[in-house]
């Protein structure tokens, strides 16, 4: 069972123990997830399964979508709602005033996420670290906003925010920043990852629906294929003379118009074999998925 599953992550649920679920689901051995979502966030996770994994490094994943709630009034330790509160206020700001906010956070700009997040620090993820009690500082990091707007405002001081991000972006560390920004501290209420890459909202299958699908072993039927989300990269055709050839991980000429260097999808008429890469004038196996020869 090669491909992707578009998953639907609920809340409360780890990200690692989505892709367990469709490990038992699939039955299948190798299988991963393609983009950490945080336990209480829902939303887009693709899942690789079989040879898929393999594929990882060539994803499109840096354009990510997120639907967030940021609560004015309180700030916390974690920058969401689970954590504790550390400063509140009642200068809450209107839409206007949010709206100022988000167009400073837009392009490149600094982040500080949270000692309670992923980021390995000595090999150790901080937030490890930080319930251990040790004195840790998440080191700042560039991060890409290409879109963050305001929605609506929302009940108990929140405001609906919609944003278009690049790779690393914590999402609860821009509401942080708006509550700085405004002049009143604020925390992520809520969050919804929309896209991932070539991954969307509309394609996700909710895990009721995965189980079903196993149960009536029609799965694989709602498998993407593992060439969908590589089709931001050129494609070269070989043709069927070349077959043992190609499915042993033998090099070929490389066409004229493939540029050196970059990625590019390989088929065998239209069997999808791999990525393939221009040294010189040779094309070199990246990635084949059909080691074997037939």
């Amino acid at each position: 069972m090669n491909g992707f599953l578009n998953v639907l992550k609920p809340p409360g649920m780890s990200s690692a123990a989505v892709v367990g679920f469709v490990k038992r689901m699939a039955g299948e051995k190798h299988v991963g997830h393609a983009g950490t979502l945080d336990p209480e966030a829902a939303g887009v996770l693709p899942v690789m399964l079989g040879r898929a994994p393999r594929l990882f490094d060539y994803l499109v994943d840096k354009e990510k979508s997120y639907v967030a709630e940021c609560a004015f009034g309180a700030s916390t330790d974690t920058q969401d709602a689970q954590g504790t509160v550390l400063e509140t206020g009642n200068r809450i700001p209107d839409l206007a005033q949010v709206r100022a906010a988000c167009l400073q956070l837009t392009g490149d700009i600094v982040q500080r996420p949270s000692v309670y997040s992923a980021i390995k620090v000595g090999g150790k993820p901080l937030y490890a670290r930080a319930r251990k009690g040790e004195d840790v500082e998440a080191p700042e990091r560039v991060v890409h906003i290409q879109r963050m707007e305001t929605v609506r405002a929302m009940p108990e001081n929140g405001v609906l925010l919609a944003i278009d991000c690049g790779r690393g972006t914590y999402v609860r560390t821009l509401c942080d920043d708006l509550g700085r920004l405004t002049g009143c501290p604020a925390h992520m209420r809520f969050l919804l990852r929309t896209r991932s890459g070539a991954f969307t909202i509309e394609q996700t299958l909710t895990l009721e629906e995965i189980e079903g699908y196993a149960k009536t072993g029609c799965l694989s039927e709602h498998l993407i294929p593992m060439d969908a989300p590589l089709q931001h990269l050129p494609a070269v055709r070989l043709p069927e003379q070349m077959r043992r050839s190609v499915l042993n991980g033998a090099k070929f000429t490389a066409p004229p118009d493939i540029p050196s260097g970059v990625p590019v999808r390989a088929y065998l008429e239209d069997l999808f074999l791999g990525i393939v890469c221009r040294e010189r004038d040779t094309m070199i196996w990246k990635v084949l998925i059909l080691p074997e020869a037939s």
